[in-house]
């Protein structure tokens, strides 16, 4: 009988297939010491598998459910009402029947019951499936309590739980039920509690929820509930609703729905000791469980009741620290234009590459601005820095009006933690206006790299890792951080800045220097967008390779080019492109993403685009369109300044200034770039010891060690073992991971600090963002989130998350750029000025504001949307 009914204190830890997220969660909390749980039982899965398995019927359905996707709405109904009605209409095995009553009998019969659904898939610390099964309420008498036992295990198959299911990737033949059987309690108040605020995320911030009667008023959003917030043991908010309405257990079975006199529609449900009181029990609990919970709670002859705990799964995690200080976080992914989570290699790699103090936190990289924060020089310092994305700058801001960071007196602050200022514009543009500057840094950078090549070859084990650490710190972070290298584009961007301010000042012109950044020399980007155009050039002639590349599906069509007329002209273009470009791919910063050299299919759908939608030589044709264009600007603008007072002086100082920006802005793509090389050599070599570690059985496929950190590598390399553990956990959590949406500014609270842009006079209804690239434009916008999935007709505006170099290629296929991270100087920015398109990047939730397919116009000069 033990395994078909289990008590709640007589569940163990390990039960989840037994009893559910729900039940294991209720085991859990009746062993807290002071934590009243309302006793019960729970019929495990054994009594749903026994009930359904002989049923040929059932399995034959669940087969049909498996094949649908979850867009199949109409079907998924029709099966799923017949898989339910199978189930109610199917016998209660009798040995089931048997163990409810022994424990009916124990527990008490003549009591009232609340019969409620625990699956295998709920409640767990990443899908919390809340609320996709049912509940049923004061139900008396074991004939009734068996009827809802058949309720509860057929509402595994509502539309909506089925459909949960597809979106989250459960199969449904590996889902089960199990039902809880609980005295009911018949409170006066009832409601839900989070340990951290599920708004901010704010983890010392906790929530009540609370309304008269059963908490079903709640969750079924009939009534408004008072809302409590508790910091530290203080209230810290009331929010008191009006409450007409609540809903009440009868006496005969059942509930109903009451009103509420007017004079207690008002009051307060919960006294203030009574807040703090049931405060105390949610931290309590959350210690227990070691994560904030959203924990369901009931009040009855001044008792509390808890009827549920699980783990809040939405939060975004924080990084780990060993102190109690107050952190501020700032997400690194936001500036480098990548959002989406990094592998445990990819982060490693590039901690391995970065020196500032980097925190890792949902699978993604933060800045610890703490310190920063702590000296006036160093807040004004991070402030200017940031200034280029108002967006961290107003959630900077609210943090420092909070003094969330203490300032540390001066005679604590030591030299080398206090940020060293900024120098000024004019200081920093002090570098000589010689353009061979360039071409020598890009000359030294390639050399460096040729030699990595070659050397990296000779090294295998435990010599592979030393080099590789060795190159990271002689090479790679030398050319990264040159002081030569940095005052090149920071000269450029001084001066672009300066040509902005005065032209605005001394002509009322806004955003010049983006006309004058267009078709620049030396930009490694830009250049590898207008080379796939030549690329399409090559094939364009040669129908038969046309017709091929179109129904291609894997990466192995490279060899049967060769077949065709025009083939070997095809292959060496593309082998070209790839050998200058193939290290590239979307999310270049993590090592382990797969480069276009390793998938180069990931190309063809935009090697066709630009045979379908350009002439022949389209690219030197709008390289040339975009510097006759910067010259035709440069001479007007200089016209302009010399009749104005003193205007030969204002044209020489601009002259120069544009100089400075055509001859060095198109450097500033260029580090990446070489850092982008560097790390393709280092995987391809990490890769041969991967399958050495494969061939030895030590890890299943190539890409396993993707999931470990460079040391754990090394490790598993040097000793030819790794627990395999590791490696399916990690791959859990990246899963995970992938789901968050990280924010831009994160405190050691937990708490999200979301900016506004402060914008007075944008038009009624219009999207606000930052301008980073002149002009308005009007389009259909086009929602792309996968680089692969764009299919851009001509004048198409792509409206997107981020855009990194690998995205470049599509820039000459559309008219305007909407992104929702971004600034001034990230790449998309960069890249947009340079091709002449207007572009509104760091957009919140652009993605979905927007509809793909909408008609939009994008005001790149004053940086909003408006949608047509």
């Amino acid at each position: 009988m033990s395994s078909l009914v289990l008590g709640f204190q007589e569940m163990e830890k390990t039960q989840l297939m037994l009893v559910g997220g729900k039940g294991l969660n209720l085991g859990e909390l009746s062993k807290i010491e002071g934590i009243q749980v309302p006793a019960g039982f729970c019929v495990t899965t054994v009594g749903y598998q026994k009930a359904i398995e002989q049923n040929e019927a059932f399995q034959a359905l669940l087969d049909q459910l498996t094949i649908l996707k979850a867009e199949d709405r109409e079907q998924i109904g029709e099966i799923s009402r017949k898989i339910r009605q199978i189930i109610m209409e199917a016998e209660i095995p009798s040995d089931v029947v048997k163990a409810v009553a022994h424990y009916l009998s124990r527990f008490g019969e003549e009591h009232a019951y609340a019969v409620r659904s625990s699956a295998t898939a709920e409640d767990l610390p990443h899908a919390s499936f809340a609320g996709q099964q049912d509940t049923y309420l004061n139900i008396i008498g074991i004939d009734a309590i068996l009827q809802h036992i058949s309720k509860c295990w057929a509402s595994l198959f509502t539309d909506r739980a089925v459909i949960y299911r597809m979106q989250n990737g459960f199969d449904h033949s590996q889902v089960h039920l199990s039902v809880i059987v609980q005295r009911m309690v018949f409170p006066q108040a009832s409601g839900i509690l989070f340990t951290a605020d599920p708004i901010t995320s704010n983890r010392k911030l906790l929530s009540i929820d609370a309304s008269f009667g059963l908490g079903e008023a709640l969750v079924s959003g009939l009534v408004s509930a008072d809302g409590y917030k508790v910091q530290e043991g203080q209230i810290v908010d009331k929010r008191i609703a009006a409450k007409k309405l609540a809903i009440y257990g009868r006496k005969e079975g059942g509930t109903e729905t009451q009103q509420i006199a007017p004079e207690q529609q008002n009051i307060q449900t919960l006294t203030d000791e009574q807040i703090l009181q049931l405060a105390h029990i949610g931290r309590q609990i959350e210690a227990y469980f070691g994560q904030p919970q959203d924990i369901e709670w009931c009040l009855a002859d001044d008792t509390f009741y808890i009827v549920q705990s699980r783990p809040i799964t939405t939060l975004y995690p924080i990084p780990e620290e060993n102190d109690q200080e107050n952190h501020v976080y700032l997400s690194v992914g936001h500036q480098q234009m990548m959002t989406d989570p990094m592998k445990p290699l990819g982060l490693s790699v590039w901690l391995l590459t970065t020196p500032a103090p980097m925190r890792i936190a949902g699978g993604r990289l933060f800045v610890d601005v703490a310190p920063r924060l702590a000296t006036p020089v160093g807040r004004e310092a991070l402030l200017n820095t940031v200034g280029s994305d108002p967006l961290f700058k107003d959630a900077l801001m609210t943090i420092i009006e909070r003094d969330f960071i203490k300032l540390l007196p001066n005679d604590e602050i030591e030299p080398a933690k206090s940020n060293k200022a900024m120098p000024s514009a004019g200081a920093r543009t002090q570098i000589e206006n010689d353009p061979t500057i360039v071409s020598n840094l890009i000359k030294r950078s390639q050399t460096s790299i040729e030699e990595l090549k070659q050397n990296i070859q000779t090294k295998s084990g435990s010599d592979l890792f030393d080099f590789i650490l060795e190159d990271i710190e002689q090479q790679l972070k030398k050319i990264l951080f040159d002081p030569q290298s940095t005052a090149v584009f920071m000269a450029a961007m001084d001066a672009s800045a300066w040509i902005n301010e005065n032209m605005n000042k001394w002509l009322g012109e806004k955003n010049a220097a983006d006309t004058l950044s267009q078709s620049v020399p030396n930009n490694i980007t830009s250049e590898m967008g207008l080379a796939l155009l030549d690329v399409a050039d090559v094939i364009r002639p040669y129908p038969e390779v046309v017709a091929y590349l179109q129904q291609v599906k894997d990466d192995h069509f490279m060899d049967e080019l060769l077949k065709l007329e025009g083939g070997q002209e095809a292959l060496d273009a593309i082998n070209d492109y790839l050998s200058k470009y193939g290290m590239r791919c979307a999310g270049e910063i993590d090592i382990t993403r797969t480069r276009w050299s390793e998938k180069p299919i990931t190309l063809i759908p935009l090697i066709l685009g630009n045979v379908k939608n350009f002439a022949p030589n389209a690219s030197q044709q709008k390289f040339e369109q975009g510097r006759q264009e910067a010259l035709a600007k440069e001479q007007e603008l200089l016209e302009r300044l010399k009749q104005l007072p003193d205007g030969d002086q204002k044209a020489k100082e601009t002259k120069r200034m544009i100089d400075l920006v055509r001859n060095f802005i198109g450097y500033r793509e260029y580090p990446k770039y070489g850092m982008v090389n560097r790390y393709f050599v280092y995987k391809q070599a990490l890769l041969k010891e991967a399958e050495q570690l494969v061939q030895a059985g030590v890890i299943h496929e190539k890409e396993d060690i993707y999931y470990l950190s460079f040391a754990e590598l090394h490790e598993a390399v040097r000793t030819n073992k790794l627990d395999h553990q590791i490696i399916s956990k990690r791959k859990d959590e990246y899963k995970l991971y992938e789901k968050l949406t990280p924010p831009r500014v994160l405190t050691s609270d937990g708490e999200i600090i979301t900016g506004e842009y402060k914008r007075e006079n944008l038009p009624a209804g219009a999207i606000a963002g930052l301008a980073v690239s002149s002009g308005v434009i009007e389009g259909r916008a086009r929602v792309i989130l996968n680089m692969e999935d764009a299919n851009l007709e001509d004048g198409d505006i792509l409206v997107t998350s981020f855009t990194d170099p690998s995205w470049t290629p599509l820039f000459v296929s559309f008219k305007g750029l909407v992104t929702e991270v971004g600034g001034l100087m990230t790449h998309g920015a960069v890249i947009a000025r340079e091709y002449g398109l207007p572009a509104v990047v760091g957009v919140e939730n652009a993605t979905k504001l927007i509809k793909d397919g909408q008609r939009i116009r994008v005001h790149g000069t004053e940086g909003y949307i408006e949608i047509l």
